[in-house]
């Protein structure tokens, strides 16, 4: 994969929210060594995500800045867009940097491109252990057998994958599933109206991924009601 340093209706239902919260225990709990979490954030910057995609810049963002705020995580920012260009990011802490790198991205015509993110996740957990991967798309056009292969196996190396769904495509909805079911992940789906809620819930999994649950704690104490969401499916 090309590196490139300079480069979501109503809301969801509750039990949709409910089993990604429940999900997100396996979420990049700090390990006793003290070593810094990993996390792939990848997205689907093709042409039919322009119309929302300064909100999902603004949401994101946010995610890294409260993932920066508590410490301890280090993000790998990863998109595909046009034919066949797929790019990933640097490893990259410094939250000012992972918003030049989303701000550099602009959305072009082309197919979905999951199966080489979810190819370029296991390469990077083979370098050094990676815990989640989030993605956040509108559509899949690719073969479903080849991406759920390809998810069973982050499963089976304990890279769990998040998945975000935008819109309503029920083809994009089945393989979404797929995947975080295979991946041992989760599944949630956002449409613009919920763009709010999304950007807590994001900000709260960033904090419990970087922090633990102390991290998530001093969210919930800050009335931060993603956190606080969050933190009572952990209790």
């Amino acid at each position: 994969m090309a590196k490139d340093d300079n480069a979501p209706a109503p809301t969801s239902t509750r039990p949709e929210i409910a089993a990604f919260l429940e999900r997100v225990k396996s979420l990049a709990v700090p390990n006793p060594y003290d070593k810094r979490g990993r996390l792939i954030f990848a997205l689907d910057a093709t042409m039919s995500r322009q119309p929302t995609w300064d909100t999902a810049c603004r949401l994101q963002a946010d995610m890294f800045r409260e993932a920066a705020a508590t410490g301890g995580l280090d993000i790998q920012l990863v998109y595909f867009r046009g034919l066949g260009e797929c790019r990933a990011s640097g490893w990259v802490a410094n939250s000012d940097r992972l918003a030049e790198l989303m701000s550099a991205i602009d959305c072009r015509g082309g197919h979905t491109q999951i199966g080489k993110v979810l190819a370029h996740a296991r390469q990077e957990t083979g370098k050094l252990r990676v815990q989640a991967l989030v993605f956040v798309g509108d559509a899949m056009e690719e073969n479903l057998d080849d991406l759920c292969a390809a998810a069973g196996e982050l499963g089976l190396l304990g890279v769990p994958v998040f998945m975000f769904q935008e819109g309503g495509d029920p083809v994009a909805e089945t393989a979404y599933r797929e995947i975080a079911r295979l991946s041992r992940g989760a599944y949630c789906r956002f449409n613009s109206g919920a763009a709010h809620e999304l950007g807590e819930l994001l900000r709260a999994v960033a904090a419990y991924a970087a922090g633990g649950m102390k991290a998530l704690v001093a969210l919930s104490d800050a009335r931060h009601r993603g956190a606080q969401a969050l933190l009572a499916q952990l209790k």
